[in-house]
């Protein structure tokens, strides 16, 4: 159990980092296909289901609303040694996934899923070091609306490996606002102010419930995909993941940059595929 809320921890955190994907870090953790399972299947195997989901759940919830505010901090004065640690997790993960496509040979339709793939994630990086003005989260009509819409949107890039859900979040202004609003809403909880929390549940329960729908929605078109084209699927997937340490380092701030950051991001480095190993599997 500990160790499931643990994974669901480096779940929580790979979400809250701009250029980091959830669901790459459930690939190195090897438990991709499983949550992919048990989301499809959760209705029909429920405590089966709710077993292996409900402590990853607890765990990146816990991520989002207690490190929110610790993960600016490293991201804004160590932000090398920080996503070096990232890369690390994520490298940790090829030797897993390369597994699934042994002897399964290799043709041309997966290089392009792999070529394919691995652009649309550097792309999204480049994007984002240009993204545009932050979106309002007054509580409208029409601003619910659009929240609901971007948590499905963000659930989605959460469940594909290698897309950053907060990268999307980022591109579509929506980044730094909703991640005000947990912060927000965690002093609202934590004072029990409710000028502070009332609007920030507003604005979060809609969001929220999107992230619901978009999480079951993707997670049945994985499977779907999965099935009929596997060796085809999992080279998109590697394509995905060679590519995230890229968009990390692309949206990675430089300017501090010195040679004591990138020993540390060294150290970081190792670190991370240390934890990738030892949080893999069950």
């Amino acid at each position: 159990m500990l160790k499931r809320i643990l994974q669901g921890v480096v779940v929580g955190i790979a979400n809250i980092i701009p250029g980091v994907s959830g669901g790459t870090m459930l690939v190195s953790m090897g438990l991709y296909d499983r949550l992919i399972e048990s989301i499809t299947h959760l209705f029909r195997d429920w405590k089966k289901s709710v077993r292996f989901l409900l402590p990853i759940f607890i765990g990146a919830g816990l991520a989002l609303v207690l490190l929110a505010k610790l993960f600016e901090y490293l991201l804004g004065t160590w932000p090398v040694p920080t996503n070096l640690g990232f890369c690390g997790l994520i490298a940790g993960s090829l030797p897993f996934i390369l597994n699934k496509v042994r002897h399964k040979g290799f043709n041309t339709s997966m290089a392009v899923c792999f070529l394919l793939f691995f652009a649309l994630v550097v792309g999204m990086a480049l994007l984002g070091e240009n993204s545009g003005a932050q979106a309002s989260v007054t509580i409208t009509p029409m601003n619910v609306i659009l929240l609901f819409l971007v948590g499905i949107i963000a659930a989605a890039t959460m469940v594909i490996p290698g897309v950053s859900g907060s990268m999307m979040l980022m591109l579509l202004g929506y980044y730094e606002p909703i991640l005000h609003l947990i912060n927000q809403f965690v002093s609202g909880l934590i004072h029990f102010d409710m000028g502070k929390l009332l609007p920030a549940c507003g604005a979060l329960i809609p969001c929220g419930l999107g992230i619901v729908v978009g999480i079951f929605a993707v997670a049945k078109l994985i499977e779907w995909v999965m099935d009929r084209w596997p060796a085809q699927t999992y080279w998109a997937i590697i394509g995905l993941i060679v590519a995230s340490p890229v968009a990390i380092l692309l949206n990675t701030d430089w300017a501090g940059f010195s040679w004591m950051q990138l020993l540390i991001g060294v150290v970081t480095f190792g670190l991370g595929w240390f934890a990738a190993r030892k949080l893999g599997g069950d």
